[in-house]
């Protein structure tokens, strides 16, 4: 694969480790972020320190952009000194950020008036996943595009998918969000359920986790949770974010989520009492709280 110039924008949880496996395979990247330390960390894997975003993407074969929110990523993208004002024409533009599926098509439609070609491709895995470069990866934008970016993705994930038009990614993303949350709650209350009959919680998930009921969630977050162990590796804060991307698309296509709209509650009442710091598997506080078991 030939080398690449690819500028990465966003070098949080799960931006650092991407950038990080990008160098490795022998792309030259280019990395700019809020904290002067996170680019610390990149340069001293054999990345480059870009300063301002202008300045790391005009000449750039590919700009990755991986902010918090939609609001940050149109910013990025088009706001005064952005990737659009400085990428040159045929620059292929990642935004791998989760945003609302209607702010990537605006984005996509906004890049192509300027001769960019944009993919909105979110990911799913969480940190473990950015650092083993496991990701799984939702793409939404043109099949060329999609194609000469796949050696990119394939640096960074096991499963990079077209799954449809721009802005496409992101509802696949928002639905990844949304069965990710409601298996964390149900784990939850299952953790919560075994302890009140005394079970032993390690031996009780390993055989949940070789039937119908072992997932992902299960496999990556059912230790911490049994530890009371909430380091972030996907915030809280975010998933709320998140969630209501999802309550909100799916009231806009008028779906019924029932389920999904409950534990966004719960999503938004742990953020709201100050944990938004703490992993999404601290769902788990909310049931112990419902069954009059916090703090015990």
């Amino acid at each position: 694969m030939a080398a690449k110039k690819i500028a990465f924008i966003g070098l949080g949880i799960m931006g650092l480790p991407m950038a990080v496996n990008l160098v490795r395979a022998g792309h030259t990247v280019t990395g700019v972020n809020r904290s002067s330390a996170r680019v610390d960390a990149l340069v001293s894997e054999g990345g480059l320190r870009g300063g301002s975003v202008a300045e790391a993407v005009s000449d750039a074969d590919v700009v990755i952009t991986m902010v918090p929110d939609s609001p940050d990523v149109d910013q990025v993208l088009r706001g005064e000194g952005g990737v659009y004002d400085h990428a040159k024409p045929g620059t292929l533009v990642i935004d791998m950020s989760t945003i609302r599926p209607d702010v990537a098509r605006e984005l996509a439609a906004a890049g192509a008036e300027r001769g960019l070609r944009v993919l909105d491709a979110p990911v799913s895995g969480g940190e473990a996943g950015a650092i083993e470069a496991k990701l799984s990866i939702m793409v939404g934008g043109a099949a060329e595009d999609f194609e000469a970016a796949r050696p990119v993705f394939d640096v960074l994930g096991t499963t990079p998918v077209l799954v449809g038009p721009s802005g496409s990614g992101q509802t696949v993303k928002a639905a990844n969000q949304l069965i990710v949350a409601g298996n964390i709650q149900l784990l939850a209350e299952a953790l919560v359920f075994l302890e009140a009959h005394g079970v032993d919680t390690e031996s009780g998930l390993e055989v949940l986790g070789g039937g119908l009921a072992g997932s992902t969630v299960l496999q990556r977050k059912g230790r911490g949770m049994r530890e009371r162990d909430f380091a972030p590796g996907f915030r809280i804060a975010l998933h709320d974010k998140d969630m209501r991307i999802i309550t909100d698309s799916a009231s806009a296509a008028g779906v019924a989520i029932p389920l999904g709209s409950q534990v966004a509650q719960y999503v938004a009442a742990l953020k709201n009492q100050g944990h938004g710091g703490l992993d999404h598997s601290a769902l788990l506080k909310i049931v112990e709280q419902l069954s009059g078991r916090d703090g015990e």
